[in-house]
């Protein structure tokens, strides 16, 4: 009986998760579906950019700003050794547009934006916001969901390229106001070595994708949680858990197709 138990639960599990995933993609194609009315209305998708976008823009600095600074130290260090002091600039500048940029904020944006998100319309439907809006012939995912949906698709860009500058002037405080590196070298070598296709434009792409990713989470989440509040708080934490790992995944897989060629 223990077997069969355990087959059991093991079935459940899988197919719980099959009609997830099913569900989650008939909501993704729903939210792309009724996403016109969104820019018919577009002060929906403005208002919801402050909320998620604005709002999380002290956090997105501030922490670009200490990450360029840490870079700027580690890597004054390990090009000290080798005499390339010089190429500070190029090493936080890559370091930040390539990589660290577009994933750093999004984990940020995962955190502040995603679970508000979450929690926001998972209280909706706890507070039955969301059935009342359905018995008065309004459409949940066109009005509730799509305006969150592409403010979050539209913020994640802005917020990766703010938290990639504010690391290069971190860089540059520690590198060349603090250590002493010379100014010229800082900046010419890094306009040298970055490219805007190969480099800026691909960080662009990648906090596009990871912005769609964890808006869909973050909505598909709050919008399948039970109407409880334990289940709104452990919707909030799949949220974040989810996202984390969808950001990290898709982070590698679009590295191996963008710069497999270096």
């Amino acid at each position: 009986m223990p077997v069969a138990r355990s087959l059991r639960n093991i079935g459940h599990r899988v197919v719980n998760a099959v009609w997830r995933a099913g569900f989650a993609a008939r909501f993704f194609a729903m939210t792309l579906l009724y996403s016109g009315t969104s820019f018919r209305r577009f002060h929906l998708v403005v208002r919801e950019m402050f909320s998620s976008g604005v709002m999380s823009l002290i956090i997105i600095l501030v922490s670009g700003m200490f990450v360029g600074m840490v870079l700027g130290l580690q890597g004054y260090e390990t090009l000290k050794r080798y005499g390339s002091e010089s190429a500070l600039g190029t090493l936080v500048a890559l370091s930040l547009v390539r990589e660290l940029g577009p994933v750093l904020a999004a984990l940020l944006f995962a955190s502040r934006a995603g679970s508000a998100m979450t929690a926001e319309i998972g209280l909706m439907k706890a507070t039955e916001q969301i059935s009342a809006m359905e018995m008065m012939a309004v459409n949940p995912i066109a009005r509730v969901v799509a305006p969150r949906f592409w403010a979050g698709v539209i913020s994640m860009p802005l917020l990766s390229a703010m938290f990639s500058a504010m690391g290069v002037f971190g860089g540059y405080v520690v590198g060349v106001v603090l250590i002493g590196v010379d100014e010229g070298s800082f900046w010419s070598q890094m306009q040298s070595a970055v490219d805007f296709q190969h480099d800026v434009l691909n960080g662009v792409i990648k906090s596009f994708v990871f912005g769609v990713a964890v808006t869909v989470i973050a909505l598909f989440e709050g919008y399948d949680a039970p109407p409880t509040a334990e289940g709104v708080s452990g919707a909030t934490t799949r949220t974040v858990v989810q996202s984390s790992l969808a950001i990290l995944i898709l982070d590698f897989i679009l590295t191996a197709f963008m710069f497999r060629g270096d």
